[in-house]
């Protein structure tokens, strides 16, 4: 097998994310590669067997002229066969685009619309929400929509010849979305070697999230369209010859049992999953398990150590971004886990911390960091770029570093802890919403006259979506009406975008050129919740069809 030479390990790492499984298969057959968990089915795949679901599905997609320079869709579900898929697309040099289950018809239209899809393969239920979301788009409605029991007798053919193209490394991979800071979602373009990268990085940080070969049994319920379980925990099982645990999602009640019965050795974590656990009821389960680590990001630092004390293993903070591929981890003691701290640059990933003017700021003081690479190439094993956006890739890479809108604070020893968000973002339960496009799906509701959309800090979801709305000439500011635009944007958004509060305002504050300025809405210590409906109790997976709501307690969902 070719190997590449790349900068983020000493070793020699393959071409793409299928020779690394296929290099598994060779050394370790029969260890277990893929599993659903114990509660979420328990099926289990060995690399073996793996194999032979893989090639059987390569040689279905090349017989019908699938390969480099294609695009599809995967709506197949947080689930083994997202990665069977993957893997057989990956062999011919396809590009996949993981299609996120909880958009609605807008957001689906503009994946894919942005990522120019040839095929969707989608499981049932998915099948219908898509088709319901092209249905006025003749250019969309083009694009074959192929149920995945069904690939066999229904895959079409290509529309083009497969691309000839040599340079296995560089090809696109897949096309993440992630989250823009005013508007729709940005395509983030990940090549074979962001793939590789993102993986080898992880396999080799060592420290408390140390992979031993062959032994670990992954438990990860972070979704397969995010870049830490779709690309580098896939990519690091491959390169360790361990084994990738799927749940369908995380379930506070049953966590532990799933743990024990799936053989969980290690978990990922979102910042919602440790309060949540350790305000369960203690069990039976939650001394039975074998996990050795935890990998996550925005654990409560008050919470932290207790955690870990009344779990028995360490919950490693780290941040990352789908466009930079490796995470920065604090995986060596002390960790300061009564802080946000989350680790140290280390080679070949710089840090600096700078001011508005990009000017280096001191010790102590926060500022918003920026990344690169070292060496001739500053974006060496970063993402490709925004697809089809060269002018936001250029201000995110400006001046040779990749801003990432995260205010941090470095100390003297080189520690950095998070402290906010630059960009004009909320994160909920681990998701990043961009308010300006939750501005832009209210501002369409003829009820609507101007809205700013912010964040509130919430108990259980670290931050909740608030929409200030000034409401149209002759439209009730009611319990009625909130319930109304909250329930249209269950309709035209993801149910975690949709606000979780309503504030009526008979105005908001604007610039001499009509600009909406945020920081005047509220003052500095002002509970931005006083007055506002709390419309949390709505916001469920399904559209809800309930009657209007009132201003009646919020449920925890």
């Amino acid at each position: 097998m070719k190997l590449a030479t790349a900068t983020a390990t000493a070793t020699a790492l393959p071409l793409s994310l299928h020779e690394a499984f296929s290099e598994a298969c060779r050394r370790a057959p029969q260890h277990a590669f893929l599993a659903e968990s114990a509660l979420s089915g328990g099926r289990s795949w060995t690399f073996a067997q793996a194999e032979a679901v893989v090639g059987e599905l390569a040689a279905h997609y090349q017989r019908q002229g699938w390969g480099a320079g294609h695009r599809v869709a995967l709506a197949v579900g947080n689930q083994p066969r997202h990665f069977f898929h993957f893997l057989a697309l990956n062999r011919l040099g396809a590009s996949i685009v993981p299609l996120n289950p909880d958009h609605r018809a807008s957001e689906i239209r503009h994946a894919l619309t942005l990522a120019r899809v040839d095929l969707v393969v989608a499981q049932p239920d998915r099948q219908a929400a898509i088709a319901e979301a092209v249905a006025n788009s003749a250019a969309l409605q083009a694009i074959p929509l192929v149920a995945v029991e069904s690939l066999q007798a229904d895959l079409p053919r290509a529309p083009r010849p497969a691309a000839l193209d040599d340079d296995v490394f560089e090809r696109e991979a897949a096309i993440l979305f992630t989250s823009g800071t005013s508007g729709l979602a940005k395509a983030c373009r990940l090549t074979n070697r962001y793939v590789m990268t993102a993986g080898a990085w992880y396999r080799d940080l060592g420290g408390h999230l140390h992979l031993r070969p062959g032994q670990e049994r992954l438990l990860n319920p972070l979704p397969v369209f995010h870049m830490n379980c779709g690309m580098s925990s896939i990519a690091a099982i491959c390169l360790t010859d361990n084994c990738l645990v799927l749940p369908d999602r995380f379930h506070t009640s049953t966590w532990w049992e799933d743990c024990v019965r799936s053989g969980a050795t290690a978990i990922h974590y979102l910042g919602i999953m440790p309060p949540a656990l350790f305000q369960h009821a203690p069990d039976e389960w939650e001394s039975r398990h074998q996990v050795r680590f935890g990998l996550g990001a925005g654990c409560d630092p008050g919470l932290h150590p207790a955690f870990e004390q009344r779990f028995g293993f360490p919950l490693v903070e780290v941040w990352g971004m789908t466009e930079t591929g490796r995470f920065l981890t604090n995986q060596h003691d002390p960790r300061q886990t009564d802080t946000r701290a989350f680790g140290r640059a280390a080679s070949p990933l710089e840090v600096r911390v700078v001011d508005d003017e990009d000017r280096d700021v001191a010790p102590g003081h926060p500022g918003e960091m920026l990344v690169r690479a070292t060496g001739s190439d500053p974006r060496l094993g970063f993402f490709s770029g925004y697809l089809d956006d060269e002018a936001a890739t250029a201000q995110a890479w400006r001046g040779g570093w990749f801003h990432t809108g995260d205010v941090v604070t470095r100390d003297a020893s080189g520690m950095l802890y998070f402290v906010d968000r630059r960009k004009d973002m909320i994160r909920r339960s681990g998701e990043n919403i961009s308010s300006g496009e939750v501005e832009a799906a209210l501002s369409a509701h003829p009820s609507v006259h101007r809205v700013a959309v912010l964040s509130v800090p919430d108990e259980m979801r670290d931050e909740e979506v608030l929409a200030v709305i000034v409401l149209a000439a002759g439209v009730e500011a009611s319990p009625e009406t909130a319930g109304e635009l909250v329930r249209y944007c269950l309709r035209e958004l993801s149910y975690y975008k949709a606000p979780g509060w309503i504030l009526f305002r008979d105005d908001l504050p604007v610039t001499a050129t009509n600009k909406l300025v945020k920081n005047r809405i509220f003052g500095a210590e002002q509970d931005r919740r006083a007055g506002a409906l709390d419309c949390r109790y709505l916001k469920k997976r399904v559209a809800p069809s309930q009657p209007t709501p009132s201003n009646r307690p919020a449920q925890v969902n």
